[in-house]
């Protein structure tokens, strides 16, 4: 990564985490340990790769970042609360999550179920008790963008069919189509609600983005069964092989790992095409798709 590049991920980085620690419940507001338990989901992991998609789109769009920060903020929300409850022995069983015990470990089932609730409500009461466009049907919008990329015609419906596809062989088109819901669907909608906080550009402009979004969600996932397979526990900071022993369809195990990387490295070079128009506005959208990439590739 270029040292312009860093210090940009650094600082929104520290300052997203002092956003979020504002925007979560106090852990010593009742009830304290369901709070408790959303800030150990949320604060101190993660590479916040979806708020920074949105604060790059944010820049590209000429947004207040104020607003963008809260934007970003809903998102992570939704992420966090797929995390915790993705993480629950009725879905993948999984003991660990950013390098910490997972939260219903942490906690229990019961509260780590309440988590994922407490954190998805969150999210759009951010969305509705914060100003970030200047027309209020415009607003209505980024909150609708955020219900759909998060419910049965995005992330909860790729969940679903994810789960409906163990141990079975799917071609790649299926493939796709599961991961453009599961993943891309929330990674395309941070892009977007980061863009609408701002107001410079046109329906067409819009158009590139969301691409961009769905391409460079596609490579998120690619890169993901890459890693799966390749790097260890310590690195991923879950538990790694989990796919492989819970026989679940990646695109390793579709198109085998060379293939497979051939797949991310062209999914990236067509996501960085529809950025042309934007010119240097939209450099930090392309470091953020290298960075997707190219990490620990």
């Amino acid at each position: 990564m270029r040292a312009d590049f860093q210090g940009w991920v650094a600082a929104r980085q520290s300052r997203f985490e002092e956003v979020l620690g504002g925007l979560l419940p106090r852990a010593d507001v009742a009830p304290q340990r369901l709070h408790e338990a959303m800030r150990y989901a949320v604060l101190d992991g993660g590479k916040r790769v979806r708020p920074l998609l949105a604060f790059a789109a944010g820049e590209l769009a000429g947004a207040d970042m104020a607003r963008v920060e809260v934007a970003g903020a809903a998102v992570e929300l939704i992420h966090a609360y797929s995390l915790v409850h993705d993480d629950m022995p009725c879905m993948d069983d999984d003991v660990l999550r950013r390098g910490k015990p997972t939260c219903h470990v942490q906690y229990d089932e019961a509260t780590a179920l309440l988590v994922g609730d407490a954190l998805q409500t969150l999210a759009f009461q951010l969305l509705a008790e914060h100003r970030l466009a200047d027309d209020a049907a415009k607003q209505l919008e980024m909150v609708r963008l955020l219900a759909v990329a998060s419910g049965s015609r995005g992330m909860a419906g790729g969940q679903a069919i994810d789960l409906a596809s163990v141990g079975k062989a799917l071609t790649l088109p299926e493939l796709e189509f599961m991961h453009i819901h599961k993943t891309g669907a929330l990674i395309r909608s941070a892009i977007l609600l980061g863009a609408r906080c701002g107001n410079h550009l046109n329906a067409e402009q819009l158009e590139k983005l969301d691409r961009f979004g769905k391409l460079i969600g596609l490579a998120f996932q690619v890169v993901d069964d890459v890693l799966d397979c390749e790097a260890d526990t310590a690195t991923l900071g879950k538990t790694a092989g989990k796919d492989a022993d819970n026989d679940k369809p990646t695109y390793v195990s579709l198109l085998g790992l060379e293939a497979a990387r051939d797949m991310a490295q062209r999914l990236h070079r067509e996501a960085l095409e529809t950025l042309t128009e934007f010119g240097d506005s939209a450099q930090r959208l392309r470091e953020l798709a290298d960075f997707i990439v190219l990490r620990k590739f």
